[in-house]
């Protein structure tokens, strides 16, 4: 008979392993010695040492299910339970139990980590609904469609939600996609049958312009075409094809006829460019008349040259306003004058002024003995506030006395 502290072999070849039951038969040997049949099945308890040894790591290393780790366990513990291995069996069922133990718990700590990752998925399928719907709104056809295909993109990187909510999403958002384009396949249908609208009304203004091309009425023709140019733009525009065709035959009426006014205007503008340096003479004889110190002869003076400007006719257009507005320059300061002269011989208006000025120069002569007083009573403050009152009447009183000094004193 053979032994060891986890088996022995009794003499007719039965193995025992011993166990915290007892001793449990492990099986029968009959082919050699004691110690060959406890080495055969302790190498069996060895390989079950290292198919769980195998298992702990897997469980602790990879993504093994649950299911998988929970059916590998079964089978090793039904190995250990029939006992065909001599060795510390209980120690491989402390293992084993404890390996259940790791496996429900990454199955609850899976189960939590699936819940988030559901609800993650969920808003973040929420948020695209969300966009969605709100592109499904816009008139920015290029951005929004391009943004609506990156969605989609997206909502493919996501994990599926649960049958019912996942297809109520997509829905949604296949709702939005489908109401995106919609609305822009009935904008470019718009925008087409706008652009034909656009093309016909400008035929008719292309016919029109070339059909004005010859006039040589000028003022006449060339206001019409700013309306045609006016109504060109109103119009909108047509196809691309039809719309460079449309303006180059529209352009060229145009220059046809501004070509033909521009060769008349020119000898216009030769003469008028003449008449310019008549009145720039004109108004450099005008401007020797400033600053008026004999207002009737300056009047008389401007009135005679005023007569001389109306005869030379027009100047052009861009050099009018300056030229102009040198003779309106001394034709104010005579009118100035007039009005200076006016306020100097006018009685009324000079009594207004001088009773004015006594009224102010009364104040004042006032509020300068109460300040005395406040001082000689050695109320600074009083005295302080007084002058300061005193400061703004003086200052009244020098602007009306300036006044009366333009009536004559």
């Amino acid at each position: 008979m053979s032994s060891d502290p986890w088996g022995r072999v009794d003499e007719t070849g039965t193995v025992y392993v011993r166990t915290s039951e007892g001793e449990q038969v492990v099986g029968s040997w009959q082919a050699g010695t004691p110690e060959e049949a406890l080495a055969y099945f302790e190498r069996k308890y060895e390989g079950l040492v290292v198919e769980i040894g195998l298992l702990e790591r897997r469980v602790r290393t990879t993504d093994l299910s649950a299911k998988d780790a929970q059916t590998a366990i079964e089978h090793l513990r039904t190995q250990v339970d029939e006992h065909h291995a001599v060795g510390d069996l209980a120690a491989l069922r402390v293992r084993l139990d404890k390996l259940v133990s790791t496996v429900d718990s990454r199955r609850e700590e899976r189960k939590v980590q699936k819940a988030k990752q559901a609800d993650e998925a969920r808003t973040a399928k929420d948020a695209l609904v969300t966009e969605a719907e709100q592109l499904a709104q816009s008139d920015q056809w290029r951005s929004a469609g391009e943004r609506l295909r990156a969605l989609v993109d997206i909502w493919k990187g996501l994990p599926r939600l649960d049958r019912k909510s996942d297809d109520e999403l997509w829905h949604r958002f296949s709702h939005a996609r489908s109401a995106f384009s919609k609305r822009r396949k009935a904008h470019f249908a718009a925008l087409d049958a706008q652009r034909e609208d656009a093309r016909k009304a400008k035929e008719k203004l292309v016919a029109e312009a070339e059909s004005l091309s010859k006039s040589t009425d000028w003022g006449p023709t060339a206001a019409r075409y700013r309306e045609l140019m006016d109504s060109w733009k109103a119009a909108g525009r047509a196809q691309r094809e039809s719309e460079d065709d449309l303006w180059n035959r529209f352009r060229g009426a145009q220059d046809v006829f501004f070509a033909a006014r521009g060769e008349v205007f020119a000898e216009r503008d030769a003469e008028q460019i003449e008449n310019l340096k008549l009145k720039e003479e004109l108004a450099v004889e005008a401007e020797k008349l400033v600053p008026v110190t004999d207002l009737k002869a300056a009047r008389a003076a401007f009135r005679s040259l005023n007569e001389r400007w109306e005869a030379i006719g027009h100047v052009p257009r861009d050099a009018r306003p300056k030229v102009e507005g040198r003779m309106h320059t001394v034709e104010r300061a005579i009118q100035e004058a007039e009005e200076g002269e006016w306020r100097r011989t006018n009685p009324e208006a000079r009594a207004r002024a001088a009773g004015l000025t006594g009224q102010l120069q009364a104040a004042v002569d006032k509020l300068r003995a109460q300040v005395d007083a406040a001082r000689a009573a050695g109320n600074n403050a009083k005295a302080d506030k007084l002058a300061r009152e005193l400061e703004g009447r003086q200052a009244l009183l020098d602007q009306a006395l300036k006044g009366l000094e333009e009536f004559g004193g």
